[in-house]
């Protein structure tokens, strides 16, 4: 009888009939899972994580690596163009993943499919668009290749050992492990792999601004990086939404993301918004359909079409605006509820010596520093090298040029070709590699000329050799050879940013607007800053208005709860509110405090409250030096939902008072003297600019200064011709005791 087979607690042995368990016939043993991750698992993430997912400090995948490597090789940094299937074919010898991988990996390399800021691939034919999803690229047989110029600065080194070379998959050839880049492509070339249990995710820069960084940082370790390098950079351009904190966060810790959201142009003849730019992480197919869902649940009901137009010109969307819709509004409600706007993800996760890294923008320049200072000390040791093996064979046929004669007879002498070198090697006191130098001198050249023009190349290469070894032996050489490399490249390869950077503050914010209930109401601003909303039926049950102790009114409107408001404060700034922001009030309420509701900075006050209405009519905005400046209440008009303004007028001199005109109107200004003068406000040019200093208004004695400004028809002045003037500057006259009684008070 057969014996049976051993079992195990641990491992027991089952019988299988099934030939498709573990690919044979036969015992299948079961296995610990903790075992089975340790054996199959594990090894397999780490490959994918080593050897195809996550870009090393050269700013490459190995599969971006072979195909450059391939087409370097085949001669077309210099040369023509060839057909994409002959180099998807010859890179095979490297990355055996099969033609589809390695066609795809040039085309996302390529100048026509526009992936990249400075793509690596010059490319003809159809290589479809990063922005379309659905435009497919054209097969590797139809399309041809070249490597684009940029790549000179890739393999500048490789043949002066600056990289490890290691074996193929199959040791028929051999590879690089890195490609020496003259320029940190790991932040310039953005990048996106998923590996196993991590990822990687890296934004592109603009190679202007990577190189003034590197440079500084080579320069002082301690420099900021911020301050030269602005914002990521885009292929497809767009606008990058800048959050300083966000920013440095990224920078600091390289995870993060940015706000990049759509450019357009607004056609007014035609009435259709006309995009151009879209972020670089959504695609036009995604936008289109997104647009289509919320059309179709009603919520754009401002769109009469939208349409794709982009062609051989580049990427256009195309978008019919009914009839009243305002374009920037309906900008403002896309980006918000659309991938026209979008965040982008960062992960700067990057593999060190063979580990994967989480790394801020400062942690991986300071290792591609370090990276490329050791490419460059063993391009310097490898040209030392080649320059002492050739000063050695010099120096060789420096000793035969003391009697060469002698060494023509040695060789003719010579029974046996093997016997020259040694013989030359006794006769002359050299080694086997000088004699062998010496005896393959042609037989044309064994004259003085010849031979003198050698031995001269020995002072120099001497010399040569001397700064070379110099250079090694001193850092900071070293690091300026990565300095003038950086700005060569610089010089020669940067662009202009595609990706404009707007400040958040600039960026308008769609808001769903609510239906406001519109009635009267009486407003009231003290000069505290509280202010109160009160119903007219409230007012007239009412007594006497309420206000803190020392405070009293300063203005006070007639107005609708619709209406929107302006608050110019005293540190050049001005708060928009609307009054229905405001809850109703009683007379007897000391109100809402303004710098506590409006967010106002710590210490600032409210000086003026303005209804703009239909921004018609002008601010005037008179200074203590004598100065006005007269603004359109347009200028202070936005588009967005933006709640503060900042240089609202100058802060150049103090201010002494301010004043809306509807209309143009007789004023009289005040100074301390006491002198008055009336100017009709038509005399004062408007300006454009919000902080313009304005001109002078009033010519003004030492140690005097203007006070006060209103309407001429709200003062006591009995005889106005004694002050008005018809030209400014002017002096004024001295204000007399039966003009000093006024109806009403200045409102500062």
């Amino acid at each position: 009888m057969p014996k049976k087979k051993q079992t195990d607690d641990k491992h027991p042995v089952r019988r299988t009939d099934n030939p498709n368990v573990m690919g044979l016939r036969g015992a299948v043993v079961d296995q610990v899972i903790t075992k089975t991750l340790d054996t199959n698992f594990m090894p397999y993430a780490m490959s994918v994580i080593v050897s195809r997912a996550i870009p090393e400090i050269d700013g490459f995948k190995p599969s971006h690596r072979k195909l450059l490597y391939t087409m370097y090789k085949m001669g077309l940094l210099s040369g023509g163009r060839t057909k994409s299937a002959n180099i998807v074919g010859q890179t095979m010898r490297l990355n055996p993943h099969g033609d589809d991988a390695i066609y795809e990996t040039m085309v996302r390399l390529s100048r026509g499919n526009e992936s990249l800021l400075h793509p690596f691939v010059d490319s003809k034919g159809n290589f479809g668009k990063v922005y379309s999803r659905d435009m497919a690229y054209a097969a590797s047989r139809y399309t041809e290749a070249k490597l684009a110029p940029i790549c000179g600065e890739l393999f500048r080194d490789l043949d002066c050992d600056a990289v490890d070379f290691m074996p193929n998959y199959d040791n028929s050839t051999t590879e690089p492990t890195l490609l020496p880049t003259t320029f940190p492509n790991v932040l310039v070339s953005s990048n996106l792999g998923i590996a196993v249990g991590m990822a990687s995710q890296i934004c592109g820069f603009n190679l202007g601004e990577v190189c003034d960084t590197t440079v500084a940082l080579l320069k002082n370790p301690d420099h900021d990086v911020a301050s030269t390098l602005l914002a990521p950079d885009f292929p497809t351009g767009g606008q990058l939404i800048l959050n300083e904190e966000d920013l440095r966060q990224l920078y600091a810790t390289g995870r993060g993301g940015v706000r990049v959201r759509a450019k357009y142009r607004y056609d007014k003849k035609e009435h259709v918004i006309e995009i151009y730019e879209i972020p670089y992480s959504t695609s036009i197919e995604a936008i289109l359909d997104k647009v289509a869902e919320l059309v179709k649940a009603g919520k754009l009901r401002e769109l009469g079409d939208m349409r794709d137009e982009s062609d051989l010109s580049g990427l256009k969307l195309a978008i019919d605006l009914k009839r009243g819709a305002e374009p920037d509004k309906v900008m403002a409600k896309l980006f918000k509820m659309t991938p026209l706007e979008d965040t982008y993800s960062c992960n700067f996760n990057i593999l060190i010596a063979g580990m994967p890294r989480v790394m801020g923008v400062a942690e991986i320049l300071d290792e591609w520093i370090a990276w490329r200072t050791e490419c460059v000390r063993r391009r310097i040791y490898c040209i030392m090298s080649r320059k002492k093996e050739k000063l050695h064979l010099l120096q060789g046929l420096k000793r035969i040029l003391l009697d060469i004669d002698r060494a023509i007879a040695i060789i003719r002498e010579t029974e046996e070709e093997s016997e020259v070198i040694p013989n030359l090697m006794i006769g002359f006191g050299i080694d086997g590699v000088q004699a062998e130098f010496v005896a393959e001198i042609k037989l044309r050249n064994i004259n003085k000329e010849y031979i003198l023009k050698r031995v001269a190349e020995v002072a120099s290469l001497q010399a040569e050799i001397d700064d070379l070894a110099d250079t090694l032996a001193k850092p900071v050489r070293v690091r300026s050879i990565i300095i003038d490399e950086l700005t060569a490249v610089k010089k020669k390869y940067a662009l202009p940013r595609r990706t404009e950077i707007v400040y958040g503050h600039e960026v308008e914010e769609y808001r769903e607007e609510e239906q406001v209930e519109d009635y009267p109401v009486h407003l009231f601003l003290s000069r505290e800053g509280y202010f109160k909303k009160i119903q007219p039926q409230s007012l007239r049950m009412s007594g006497e208005q309420k206000f803190k102790e020392g405070d009293d009114l300063r203005q006070s409107f007639e107005s609708t709860n619709a209406a929107e408001l302006m608050f110019f404060t005293d540190r050049q700034q001005v708060y928009k509110a609307h009054v229905s922001d405001f809850a109703d009030t009683k007379a007897s309420a000391l109100g809402d405090y303004l710098p506590a509701k409006l967010g106002m900075d710590d210490g600032e006050s409210v000086l003026f409250l303005c209804l703009p209405g239909d921004y018609s009519g002008h601010m005037l905005f008179f200074f203590e030096n004598g100065k006005a400046a007269k603004v359109p209440l347009e200028s202070y008009k936005t588009t967005s939902n933006r709640r503060k303004l900042t240089g609202a007028y100058s802060d150049k001199a103090p201010l002494a008072t301010m004043v809306y005109l509807p209309v143009e109107t007789e004023l009289a200004l005040y100074t301390n003297e006491p002198r008055a003068l009336l100017v009709h406000s038509s005399l004062l040019l408007p300006k454009t600019t919000r902080a313009t200093q304005g001109v002078a208004v009033m010519h003004l004695k030492p140690k005097f200064r203007l006070t006060r400004a209103v309407p001429a028809d709200e003062t006591g002045i009995a005889n106005p011709s004694r002050y008005r003037t018809r030209s400014i500057p002017a002096v004024g006259a001295l204000l007399k005791a039966e003009d000093t009684d006024e109806k009403q008070t200045s409102l500062l």
